[in-house]
């Protein structure tokens, strides 16, 4: 019997828990003349195992090298030949196996072939369940600036199961934590009582199904009031502006960032100064602070010109105000930026 989800957005139903109890049922209530399954490096060995015995129909794997790298024109290109060779055609489903790399790209793939078939996301880390992996955002990365290439197209379904987070290293599930705070930050303050005072080395302990649950609400709040980015889904970019530069600026560098500990320093960055050391005490356990040098400015700035949310030339923030689910949008120059990161250097929360 097939379980009702836990969350519906778009007619797309977004269902928290054992993937047996949920993707296995939900697969025998559909009719797709073939199945591939999108997969890295890492969850075709991880996680792969765990989705291939529930799948009631034949199926075939393609398998992509790990990494923000390479997400990227090339990737599709492999990923739309596999299409070709399996013979795709309009009632094929896509299943994407991943973390946010799998999720954006294999979305953005199956959105255009054929002008589009079914995919399903099957998030594996915890930054993709609770972010990525909801929403409708596909895309890849082109000439080194997050996410410039995309299209809005939601899932057939969405399977967040926590059992995956036992295959994360423990410094990808922290990665994770970025988001789920960030949800906390915007729309539920409750949820950031989980991890006040709390030891990083305990996050594994936690209550993931609960937690997941509460996250993946204040997303799907988001996004079904603003499907589109025209106003308040711009909130669920906090952290991100500055963030999405500095992980950019850092990939192409010997010690690059995961995307959570990117976005953690531009949460602490795009708070205003009254609410700053509250957002940096919860987040700073977590992600420990990191140099960022003054020679860096320009480069940071350079890549803020290309974010999504900018207008009329002018970069602009979405930061949250005093009440969950309000935010305001303020605009910046590099002046302000270089004031923003030095600050974030020098201070001591």
């Amino acid at each position: 019997m097939e379980r009702k989800p836990d969350f519906s957005w778009q007619d797309s139903p977004v269902f928290v828990g054992n993937l047996a109890e949920t993707l296995g049922p939900w697969l025998k209530g559909q009719s797709y003349s073939q199945v591939l399954v999108l997969t890295d490096t890492h969850t075709h060995v991880h996680c792969l195992p765990r989705l291939q015995n529930l799948l009631p129909y034949p199926f075939h794997t393609i398998q992509i090298t790990a990494g923000e790298q390479h997400k990227n024109l090339e990737t599709c290109t492999l990923i739309w030949q596999q299409m070709l060779l399996h013979k795709l055609d309009r009632k094929s489903l896509l299943i994407n196996l991943g973390g946010g790399v799998i999720g954006d790209m294999g979305g953005f793939c199956a959105a255009t072939w054929k002008r589009g078939i079914d995919f399903i996301q099957v998030p594996t880390t915890l930054l993709s369940m609770t972010d990525a992996a909801i929403g409708g955002k596909t895309g890849i990365d082109f000439q080194g600036i997050k996410n410039t290439i995309g299209v809005f197209q939601a899932p057939a379904a969405v399977f967040a199961d926590p059992a995956f987070l036992h295959t994360l290293s423990d410094r990808e599930l922290k990665s994770g934590l970025a988001e789920v705070l960030k949800h906390g930050f915007i729309g539920d303050p409750k949820l950031l009582d989980s991890f006040a005072n709390l030891h990083p080395a305990a996050l594994r302990t936690l209550p993931w199904n609960q937690l997941l649950t509460q996250s993946i609400a204040v997303k799907v709040r988001v996004v079904t009031e603003d499907p589109k980015e025209k106003g308040l889904r711009m909130l669920l970019n906090y952290g991100h502006s500055i963030g999405h530069a500095i992980e950019s600026y850092f990939l192409g560098t010997d010690s690059p960032l995961t995307h959570g500990e990117a976005i953690a320093i531009g949460m602490i960055c795009e708070t205003p100064p009254p609410h700053q050391t509250r957002v940096a005490q919860i987040l700073e356990p977590f992600f420990p602070k990191i140099t960022i040098r003054k020679e860096a400015m320009p480069t940071l700035w350079q890549l803020m010109l290309q974010d999504k949310k900018n207008s009329s030339g002018a970069v602009r923030l979405a930061i949250p105000d005093e009440l969950p689910y309000t935010m305001q949008v303020l605009s910046i120059t590099e002046q302000d930026l270089s004031e923003m990161l030095l600050q974030y250097t020098n201070a001591s929360y």
